[in-house]
């Protein structure tokens, strides 16, 4: 099955394939800022996947379009004070996720935002509603906090002796404690602990949560999808994992194709060309509060059998049976 996933189509304007010409631009240089929590280097897959949904749409980067990043490097102290100068170029659209959003918000009333990703923007009072986001923010939702207890299940079902789980997280992530207290909830009814662990983007605090993780013991340990976690980190936290025999949980893709056990999950790069489109519509005259927030319907479960034999797991087949790739 393919890995791309669909995205609700509750606003046909929104993600609509543009007319034949329809993104023909009138020679002026529109500028966009862009806030990210982390850094160009964890970012660099959604900044891809951003730059080819609007090259999709006739935009190229140095010639009808500007792009001013600014980057908190993890410390999400920086990220007012960087999205207060954005505001002062005074761009046609701030392009931001996760922190940066509230961030953004508070820099400026008035100029458009796009979110890359939101775990749940209405939860999290970003906006209003899905359908009617209000205000100048809309974009993109992951429902990652939703996904948690999903996430969990599947990995109960992987590892049925579970009694511990390491939920590891960045700091730079606005939901991870929404989405570590929503697995907290569901682990007690299925008699299960939790222990919570937040990374930094420097590999020596990194290897500390490691030496704190081993010391609880746990049985499994699920990764809460992020540019951190899942771009900077993903292959250290995958060969922690390999070599502690911790089966491990994330949430893309690039977790399991790294050596990860399994992960559960919609497709952030996917959200970030969608994204883009949100940008093409307002830089054309919509207006943010008019267009509704964008949610995966569809989500994928990927198993790494090489993985689960070299942790001596055997993945039950009512598992696998619901699997959307197997990697051998």
């Amino acid at each position: 099955m393919t890995s791309r996933r669909a995205f609700l189509a509750g606003a046909v304007t929104v993600l609509a394939a543009p007319l034949a010409g329809e993104s023909q631009l009138t020679g002026k240089v529109y500028r966009i800022g862009f806030l990210g929590s982390s850094s160009a280097s964890d970012y660099a897959p959604s900044l891809q996947a951003f730059r080819l949904g609007l090259r999709e749409l006739g935009y190229e980067e140095g010639k009808n379009v500007s792009i001013e990043y600014r980057w908190a490097e993890g410390r999400t102290e920086r990220l007012p004070t960087l999205a207060a100068e954005l505001v002062r170029l005074n761009p046609e659209v701030l392009v931001t996720h996760g922190a940066g959003v509230r961030a953004a918000q508070q820099a400026t009333s008035t100029l458009p935002i796009v979110m890359g990703t939101s775990a749940d923007p209405v939860r999290l009072g970003l906006v209003k509603s899905l359908g009617k986001p209000g205000g100048n923010t809309t974009g993109v939702s992951s429902q990652l906090i939703e996904l948690s207890v999903k996430r969990l299940e599947l990995l109960r079902e992987a590892v049925p002796k579970l009694k511990l789980i390491a939920i590891l997280s960045s700091p730079v992530n606005l939901s991870a404690d929404e989405t570590v207290s929503e697995t907290e909830v569901a682990a007690r009814k299925l008699g299960v602990s939790v222990r919570a662990f937040k990374v930094v983007k420097e590999p020596a605090g990194l290897e500390a949560q490691f030496t704190a993780i081993l010391r609880e013991r746990p049985d499994a340990l699920i990764v809460i999808p992020d540019p951190l976690v899942s771009g900077t980190h993903n292959a250290r936290i995958v060969e922690f994992a390999s070599k502690n025999r911790l089966p491990a949980m994330g949430g893309i893709r690039n977790f399991p194709a790294a050596g990860g056990l399994i992960s559960y999950g919609g497709n952030f790069l996917e959200g970030w060309r969608v994204a883009a489109r949100y940008v093409d519509r307002i830089l054309k005259g919509a207006n943010p509060a008019d267009l509704p927030v964008e949610q995966p319907i569809k989500f994928d479960l990927v198993i790494n059998l090489k993985a689960a034999k070299a942790l001596g797991l055997t993945i039950p087949p009512s598992v696998l049976a619901r699997a959307d790739e197997v990697i051998q």
